[in-house]
């Protein structure tokens, strides 16, 4: 199916899905063991983070919040919270996966943000790339639901986190996410670190 066919109007707030909801061939199910995971050739989300501002000791600041995607009612763990992103197109990287993703669905422009790391979450037969990224300096980055896959989308305080009802496997992943933020690289495979990059 062509990457331009546009989703059929839908109601976030609905619990059928849209009629026309495939946008490019990745858009499928893949079956995995006892569950089924959306994307024929894995997916990924971005997780954006916005600093507080920077002390004067060069410090880069610590995070002060994040953009999650309230999921329309519809979707797969609808009503949650979780991060932009979904199925990757045929022979697409997961970073340009997750930018394209977050475009489609946040508002987010690439242009006004830094990647930082990527997480892979590997299953038997299909993977799930968080790219973890923060504001650029200089930048401001305004989320906002751009298409039926969201109910909201928005900057997200880390004190609310606890309150909002998260998508699981993020909730599982989120406090190693975060901590990557702040130089303790363990999730990535790699020994904790005293740096923020």
């Amino acid at each position: 199916m062509p990457d331009d066919v546009p989703l059929a109007p839908v109601a976030p707030t609905s619990h059928t899905p849209p009629p026309l909801l495939h946008r490019h061939a990745g858009d499928a199910w893949v079956a995995c063991g006892d569950h089924r995971h959306w994307g024929l050739f894995g997916a990924a989300g971005l997780l954006l983070a916005r600093r507080e501002p920077a002390p004067a000791d060069g410090d880069p600041g610590r995070v002060a919040a994040v953009v999650l995607q309230h999921r329309a009612l519809w979707s797969d763990q609808g009503g949650t919270w979780g991060i932009p992103g979904g199925a990757l197109a045929p022979h697409e990287d997961a970073v340009a996966g997750a930018l394209r993703e977050a475009a489609e669905e946040a508002a987010v422009d690439p242009a006004d943000i830094q990647v930082l790391a990527t997480y892979v979450l590997e299953h038997p037969a299909w993977s799930y790339t968080t790219v973890i990224a923060e504001v650029a300096p200089g930048a401001v980055v305004e989320p906002a639901a751009a298409d039926p896959e969201s109910l909201e989308v928005r900057w997200a305080g880390l004190t609310e986190l606890g309150a909002l009802p998260l998508l699981g496997a993020f909730a599982d992943a989120l406090p190693a996410l975060l901590a990557v933020y702040e130089g303790d690289t363990t999730i990535l495979g790699g020994p904790p670190s005293s740096g923020t990059r």
